[in-house]
């Protein structure tokens, strides 16, 4: 089997520290896209206790003012974690909006102890190599 090198080509950047989230909106820093053609955003779940935790996705042209990325921007969708069923799972969605800045965003309600999160953005298909 060949191997191939995928580390230059794709670099993967933490939009939402791993935690352990109650109710709230928890607002990700911000990843530059400058340089890469493709993205795709990968949010993990731990372990679940309770609520409703909605992943979503924001973009903005100058990092300063974010809007919420619609379904047309997306490749699939986010999946809202409301039971021990979403405990210990990934879900990955690609952007292909034309926005350089992404951000990822989540919303929790009802949760009391919460679920452990986090998520990454990684940037794919570089201009240079």
């Amino acid at each position: 089997m060949a191997l191939r090198d995928l580390v230059s080509t794709m670099a993967a950047k933490l939009s939402l520290s791993p935690a352990a989230r109650v109710t709230g909106t928890s607002t990700g820093t911000a990843v530059d896209l400058r340089g890469y053609d493709a993205a795709v955003v990968v949010v993990t779940f731990g372990a679940y206790t309770d609520g409703t935790h909605t992943p979503s996705l924001q973009h903005s042209t100058d990092g300063s003012t974010y809007t919420t990325v619609t379904a047309t921007d997306l490749q699939g969708s986010f999946a809202v974690v409301s039971s021990v069923g979403g405990a210990n799972s990934v879900q990955s969605v690609g952007y292909i909006g034309s926005a350089r800045y992404v951000r990822v965003v989540m919303t929790v309600a009802s949760a009391t102890t919460g679920a452990l999160s986090s998520a990454s953005v990684i940037a794919g298909m570089p201009r240079v190599a």
